[in-house]
C-alpha cells in the first residue's frame, strides 16, 4: 500500500485546491491510500512562543502524518503572485527542530484563476521552500490549472473533463516517481 498525503494551501471550503486534491484521491488506484491534511488550526509562528510551549499540538499532528506518508501533494494556491501565508506558516512551523520533508517524495498541483498562470508563480516560489527543506520535488510534468471559475462547481469540485485528464496523467507519472524510489 502506497500512503499519500495531500495538503492544501488553502483553508476555504470550496477551495478549488483542495478540489483538485479530491480529484486526486477518487483518481487513485486502489493500492494507493490518500488522505487530506487541512491547515486549520496551526496558529501564526511565533518565536517565543516556541519558547515557551513548543510546537502546538496541531503541528506536531501533522509532522506526523507527513512522516507516516510515502508522497506529499502539496496544492498551491497563488496570492499576489506568490505561496499562501498559511502554506509558508505551516512549513516554518514543521521545520522548526525537525526534517519532516527530508528526501520525502513532492508533489505540487494547483488551480487558479484566469489565464496565464493558474499558479505557477506560486508554485515556483514554493519550490524554493521545499529545496531549503530537503524535499525532492517531482520536477515533471507540472499541473497549472488556469481559469478555475470554469473548471469546478460552487463547492471547489472538479467538473471539466480535459482537466481530469492531465491531472489522472500526472497522478500515474507521480505514483510511479514515488513508487521506484531507491
Amino acid at each position: 500500500m502506497t500512503k499519500i498525503l495531500g495538503i492544501s494551501g488553502a483553508l476555504r471550503k470550496a477551495s478549488t485546491n483542495t478540489g483538485l486534491l479530491r480529484a486526486l484521491k477518487d483518481m487513485a488506484p486502489a493500492h494507493v491510500e490518500m488522505e487530506i491534511a487541512t491547515l486549520h488550526g496551526i496558529p501564526l509562528y511565533d518565536g517565543d512562543e516556541e519558547e515557551a510551549h513548543g510546537k502546538p499540538q496541531s503541528v506536531k499532528d501533522l509532522d506526523a502524518r507527513i512522516r507516516a506518508a510515502d508522497g506529499v501533494i502539496f496544492a498551491c494556491p497563488e496570492y499576489n503572485f506568490s505561496v499562501t501565508g498559511v502554506l509558508k506558516n505551516a512549513t516554518d512551523w514543521l521545520s522548526r527542530g525537525s526534517a519532516f520533508l527530508k528526501w520525502k517524495r513532492v508533489g505540487i498541483v494547483g488551480a487558479g484563476a484566469g489565464f496565464f498562470h493558474g499558479t505557477g508563480r506560486s508554485q515556483y516560489h514554493f519550490r524554493q521552500n521545499l529545496q531549503a527543506l530537503q524535499a525532492i520535488v517531482m520536477p515533471r510534468p507540472e499541473i497549472f490549472v488556469n481559469h478555475n471559475e470554469e473548471k469546478f462547481d460552487a463547492s471547489g469540485n472538479l467538473t471539466d473533463a480535459e482537466t481530469k485528464i492531465h491531472l489522472e496523467k500526472w497522478l500515474e507519472a507521480y505514483l510511479e516517481w514515488v513508487e521506484k524510489k531507491p
